[in-house]
């Protein structure tokens, strides 16, 4: 029996997943959350074998969640599921060591194929959008800049970003003229648009 953890924010996309799971013989949903910060505690809890884990979630993002449920229990393998193709969240998955990637709109039957290829250590990554990840240029800015952007994306002003990161408020403000710099913005709202489209954040 493959134990999956669902993560998904939209409760009856959830439900009509943990429905079309349930149907599966060999699949067993063991938990569920709405949440990107409660993935690892909730795996250290159940134990899955997979994570499956919709992109966009309130808190930590689906990729950075993956990422860390890596790092905090390597057993588990994770699938990600999104409605958003952007190459460069491809790539970004791939750079988290997240085991698979998919989108939302595949048939039900792929995705639980999908699961059980992740449980038994194989990578399922959807073909276009691995070939188009391949062809996307590498993000410019480094780690650090990208935790700053996201945080001034979700709306955070300079002094809550510098707090959330433990730096000061003059540093924020260095990496936010090096990130429009970088990516030859207009400003630190041009930045954002042109990381989110090209799959950054």
């Amino acid at each position: 029996m493959i134990r999956v953890l669902l993560a998904e924010d939209q409760h009856l996309v959830r439900g009509a997943l943990v429905a079309l799971l349930t149907q599966e013989l060999d699949i067993e949903v063991v938990a569920e959350t709405a949440s990107g910060d409660e993935i690892v505690p909730l795996a250290m809890s159940s134990g899955p074998d997979v994570a499956v884990i919709d992109i966009d979630l309130p808190g930590r993002d689906g990729i950075t969640a993956a990422g860390e449920l890596h790092e905090a229990l390597p057993s588990c393998r994770t699938l990600i599921l999104t409605s958003l193709g952007r190459p460069g969240t491809v790539r970004r998955a791939l750079d988290a060591r997240v085991n698979g990637y998919m989108l939302k709109d595949a048939p039900s039957e792929r995705l639980a194929n999908a699961i059980r290829q992740v449980a038994v250590g194989r990578r399922v990554v959807d073909g276009d959008l691995a070939l188009a990840a391949w062809d996307t240029e590498d993000c410019p800015l480094a780690g650090r800049e990208i935790e700053v952007l996201r945080l001034t994306s979700n709306g955070h002003t300079v002094n809550d970003v510098a707090t959330s990161l433990f730096l000061s408020p003059g540093t924020v403000r260095n990496y936010l003229t090096s990130i429009v710099s970088k990516l030859n913005a207009r400003n630190r709202v041009d930045a954002i648009r042109i990381a989110v489209e090209a799959g950054w954040l």
